[in-house]
C-alpha cells in the first residue's frame, strides 16, 4: 500500500522526476511578499464604484422604483434599473445540470415586476466612489406590495404560494432515478427501516468576496472583465449573448482569487450589470461586495431533506436503498441548475453493493437565496443520509458498524461497478477501480477504532465518548475537454497556458510539474499562466476537481504536440527523415544512436509553440473513508472533535504535499458544515445569519487533531496521469462521520441524530427532549 500520512515540502529539484514529489508552491512567494494582485488590488482614479440596491423583502410586487433622488445626489455617475437593460434584457443561463422546465424559474440580471428574496438587485449606483455610491442608494426609494413568503420547502411543494406565478407550481423538477427491483428487494427482506434526514443550508464563505472591474474601450470595441471566474469561457458567452457583442470583443481575466469552493466565479446579476455600466459610462466601473452581501447574494446549498429507507438480510447484508429527495432552490434556477440534488440522488448508494436502489427527487423554488455548488455537492449530503440510516441499522441488528460495511463495500473484483443513469442530463457510468475495504480499514487502524469504539456512550472526564464512521465514493474529472498551449520563448524561458482557473490550489506548481517531467526541463523554466479568455481558444475553467485530471492531461496533450513539432523541426535542419529521429523530454536525437549530442534542443529550438487538447467523457471517481472520535459535554452540548482522520485515495498524487493541504482544508470546512455553520431565515425570509457575527465559523483551535492519509493504490485508466480529482474527498463524508460520532457517544440517552448542524445548542434541545 502507497500512502502519504505528511509530506515536508522541498523544493523543486532541477532535472529530477517531478510528479509525485512535494514540491514547495511556487506561487506562494508572490503572496507572502505581498505581491499578489486580487481585484480589490486593481486601482484607477478613471474607476466609477458600484453599489447595488437589493431588495429588503422576500416576496413582493414593485409598486414603486424611485431613483430620482439617487440620480441627484453628489458625485453620481450613473444608476441602472431593469428599465436600462432595453433590448439587452435576458435572463441568466444554466451551465450546467438542465432539466426540462427549469427555464420558467431562471434570475434575470434585475428585478422586474415582483421581488423574490432579500438580496435580489433592484438597481445599481455608480459613482465617483463608494462613499457617495452607498450614499445614493440609501436614496433609492422603493414601494412594496408584501406577499406572503415561502420558506419552508414543504409549504413550497404544497403550491398554495406561487413564487413564480406563470409556472403554475413551486416544483422546479420532479423525477425518479433508478436500478434493479427495489420493490420486490423490500418486499423479501428480514429487515427494514425507513428514516427522515434533514441538512442545513449553509455555503462556502471565502475570505476574499466577489468583486470585479470592467473597462470599455470605445474605440476598439472591447470589453475587458477583471474577476474571480472558475468558467471564463461559459461566462465570456454568456456575457456576449446577454450584451449582444462578439465573443472576440471581449476578454475576461481572472486575477488572484482567495478562494472559491464552488461559489464563486459562475455567472451572477452583477456579472452582466457591471459591464454594462462601463459600456454605459464610457469608463471603468469597479465593484466590490461586502460581506453582508455576500451572504445575501451569493449561491447558498446544502439544504436537503430525504426521507430513507434501507431493506437488509439480519446479517447486515444490505438487498435494497429506497429515496425521496426534497431540496430547497432557492428562489431561481441559478447556473449550477439541478446539480446538487441530482449529485445527491446518484450517491446515496455510495460505495457499496447495493443492488436495488431508487430515488424519487423533488426541487422546490423557495424565497430564500438561490442555490449553487459548494464543495462536494450532493456528495456531502448523500454520504450524510446514507451512512446514518447504516449506523442505525447497526445498532438494530447488535452488528459492528465498521463489519457493516466491511461486509457491504464493492470488492475489487466487483469493479468497475455500473452505476446506472442515475442523473437525467448524464450519460450512465461506472465506479472505476480501487479497494474501498482497504481503505476503511486504513482508516480504523489510523485512528484506533477497535479500542475507542468500546467507549462509546461512557463518561470519560464528563464528557461522554464516542467515534464513528463515514465512507464515500466522489466523482471528480469532469469532461468534457480542457486546452493546454505551450510556448517556447528560448533558453530557460517556458510558458505554459491553462484553459483552467485557480483559486489556490496550487495549479501553477501541479502544472509546472507535469510539463517539466514529459520535456525533461528544470522546473525554474517554467511560467504557468491561466484565468483569461485570451491565452487559449478554449478552456472548460475549474470546477469537480478536474483541474489536473483534464488540464494537466491537456498539459500532457501539448507537450507530446510540442515533441512532434521538435523531430520535424530537427528534421528539417539536419536533412534528415523524421522516422529516424525521436524526442526524449525537449530534445531530439538519431534513433540509430549516431553520435551521443542531440540534433536539437527544446533551449535551441525557440520560438516553438503547440497546443494540447484532453477530451473526455469519463469520470474518475476517489473513495476513502474518514473517522471522528468526539467528546460530548452532557449538560451543554458542546462537543470537542478529539481526533479525526481521513483516507482517500487519488489514484496518483502529482504532489502529495498539495493533496495533503487539500484534505486538511476540506476536513475542516466539513466539520464546520457539520458542527457550526447555518444559514437561518425567519418565518418572513429574512436572513437572521448574515453576518459573520451571526454566522459560526471555525477558528485554528476549533479541530486541531486532523490526520490526512493519501492512498495512490488505484490509478485511474481514463487519463494518462493516472491521477483522480483530491480537492473533495475530504469533506464529503465529514458531516456523515461526525454525526455517528456524536450518535456513538449519546447512546443510551434516547437521542437520534436526524439532521445537521451538530451544534451545542441543537445537541443540548435534542437531549432535553429525549429525558422528557
Amino acid at each position: 500500500m502507497n500512502d502519504h500520512p505528511a509530506h515536508p515540502p522541498v523544493t523543486p529539484p532541477t532535472r529530477e522526476r517531478l510528479v509525485g514529489a512535494a514540491v514547495r508552491r511556487s506561487e506562494d512567494r508572490r503572496f507572502v511578499t505581498g505581491r499578489g494582485r486580487y481585484v480589490a488590488d486593481v486601482v484607477d482614479p478613471a474607476h466609477g464604484h458600484a453599489v447595488v440596491v437589493r431588495s429588503a423583502a422576500a416576496h413582493a410586487r414593485l409598486a414603486r422604483l424611485d431613483t430620482a433622488a439617487a440620480r441627484r445626489a453628489p458625485g453620481v455617475l450613473a444608476v441602472l434599473t431593469v428599465a436600462d437593460l432595453g433590448e439587452l434584457g435576458s435572463p441568466i443561463p444554466i451551465r450546467i445540470g438542465p432539466l426540462p422546465g427549469f427555464d420558467r424559474y431562471l434570475q434575470w440580471p434585475l428585478a422586474r415586476d415582483r421581488v423574490r428574496y432579500v438580496g435580489e438587485p433592484l438597481a445599481l449606483v455608480v459613482a465617483e466612489d463608494r462613499h457617495a455610491a452607498e450614499d445614493a442608494a440609501e436614496r433609492v426609494s422603493v414601494d412594496y406590495e408584501p406577499l406572503e413568503a415561502v420558506v419552508d420547502p414543504h409549504d413550497a411543494a404544497a403550491d398554495r404560494v406561487l413564487i413564480h406565478e406563470a409556472s403554475g407550481t413551486n416544483i422546479a423538477t420532479r423525477y425518479r432515478v433508478s436500478r434493479g427491483d427495489p420493490d420486490a428487494a423490500f418486499a423479501s427482506a428480514a429487515y427494514t427501516r425507513r428514516e427522515t434526514f434533514r441538512c442545513q443550508r449553509h455555503s462556502g464563505v471565502p475570505l476574499e468576496t466577489r468583486g470585479l472591474v470592467a473597462t470599455w474601450d470605445a474605440t476598439l470595441e472591447k470589453l475587458t472583465v477583471l474577476g474571480a471566474t472558475k468558467v471564463t469561457f461559459f461566462n465570456r458567452r454568456a456575457l456576449a449573448r446577454m450584451l449582444r457583442l462578439d465573443e472576440a470583443s471581449i476578454e475576461l481575466i481572472e486575477v488572484d482569487v482567495g478562494g472559491s469552493f464552488g461559489v464563486r466565479g459562475e455567472f451572477y446579476p452583477e456579472d452582466l450589470l457591471i459591464p454594462l455600466a462601463a459600456i454605459k459610462l464610457g469608463r471603468p466601473v469597479k465593484w466590490i461586495e461586502d460581506r453582508r452581501e455576500s451572504f445575501l447574494a451569493t449561491n447558498h446549498s446544502r439544504q436537503i431533506e430525504c426521507e430513507l429507507e434501507i431493506a437488509a438480510r439480519a446479517d447486515g447484508t444490505v438487498l435494497g436503498l429506497r429515496g425521496r429527495l426534497l431540496a430547497d432552490m432557492g428562489a431561481y434556477v441559478r447556473t449550477n441548475g439541478g446539480v446538487v440534488p441530482a449529485k445527491a440522488a446518484q450517491f446515496l448508494p455510495g460505495p457499496y453493493r447495493i443492488p436495488h436502489f431508487a430515488c424519487e427527487v423533488q426541487a422546490v423554488i423557495t424565497n430564500k437565496t438561490p442555490v449553487g455548488t459548494y464543495r462536494g455537492p450532493g456528495r456531502f449530503e448523500a454520504n450524510f443520509f446514507r451512512e446514518r440510516l447504516l449506523d442505525l441499522m447497526a445498532s438494530d441488528l447488535g452488528l459492528d458498524p465498521a463489519d457493516v460495511r466491511l461486509r457491504n463495500l464493492i470488492t475489487p473484483a466487483e469493479l468497475p461497478w455500473t452505476i446506472g443513469t442515475l442523473v437525467p442530463y448524464e450519460a450512465s457510468g461506472a465506479y472505476d477501480g480501487g479497494d474501498y475495504a482497504a481503505a476503511l480499514r486504513r482508516a480504523l487502524e489510523a485512528s484506533d477504532y477497535a479500542r475507542l469504539a468500546k467507549d462509546n456512550g461512557r463518561l470519560v472526564d464528563g464528557k461522554r465518548r464516542g467515534i464513528g464512521i463515514g465512507c464515500f465514493v466522489e466523482s471528480s474529472g469532469a469532461g468534457p475537454a480542457e486546452t493546454a498551449r505551450i510556448v517556447v520563448r528560448g533558453p530557460g524561458r517556458v510558458e505554459l497556458y491553462s484553459g483552467c482557473a485557480s483559486s489556490g490550489q496550487g495549479h501553477e506548481t501541479v502544472l509546472a510539474q507535469i510539463l517539466a517531467d514529459e520535456l525533461a526541463i528544470p522546473f525554474e523554466w517554467i511560467t504557468v499562466l491561466h484565468g483569461s479568455t485570451s491565452f487559449v481558444a478554449e478552456g472548460w475553467g475549474t470546477y469537480h476537481s478536474r483541474a489536473v485530471v483534464v488540464g494537466g492531461s491537456a498539459v500532457a496533450a501539448a507537450a507530446a504536440a510540442l515533441k512532434s513539432q521538435l523531430v520535424a523541426l530537427a528534421a528539417k535542419r539536419a536533412g534528415l527523415d523524421e522516422a529516424a529521429l525521436e524526442c526524449r523530454g525537449g530534445d531530439v536525437y538519431r534513433r540509430d544512436g549516431v553520435g551521443e549530442r542531440p540534433v536539437l534542443t527544446l533551449a535551441t529550438s525557440a520560438p516553438v509553440e503547440a497546443v494540447g487538447k484532453f477530451t473526455t467523457t469519463a469520470l474518475t471517481y476517489t473513495y476513502g473513508a474518514h473517522v471522528a472520535h468526539v467528546a460530548v459535554d452532557p449538560e451543554t452540548g458542546a462537543t470537542d472533535v478529539l481526533r479525526f482522520v481521513t483516507v482517500e485515495d487519488v489514484g496518483r498524487a502529482i504532489n502529495p504535499a498539495l493533496v495533503h493541504g487539500q484534505a486538511l482544508g476540506s476536513a475542516v470546512q466539513g466539520l464546520s458544515g457539520a458542527f457550526l455553520e447555518e444559514l437561518v431565515y425567519d418565518d418572513t425570509g429574512q436572513l437572521l445569519t448574515g453576518t459573520l457575527a451571526d454566522y459560526a465559523l471555525p477558528t485554528a483551535a476549533d479541530f486541531p487533531s486532523i490526520e490526512s492519509i493519501t492512498l495512490e493504490d488505484a490509478p485511474s485508466t481514463s487519463n494518462p496521469l493516472g491521477a483522480k480529482g483530491a480537492g473533495e474527498g475530504g469533506i464529503v463524508a465529514t458531516g456523515a462521520a461526525a454525526a455517528n460520532a456524536v450518535a456513538a457517544a449519546l447512546a443510551g440517552t434516547g437521542v437520534v441524530v436526524r439532521e445537521l448542524p451538530l451544534s451545542a445548542r441543537n445537541l443540548a434541545r435534542w437531549m432535553a427532549d429525549a429525558q422528557r
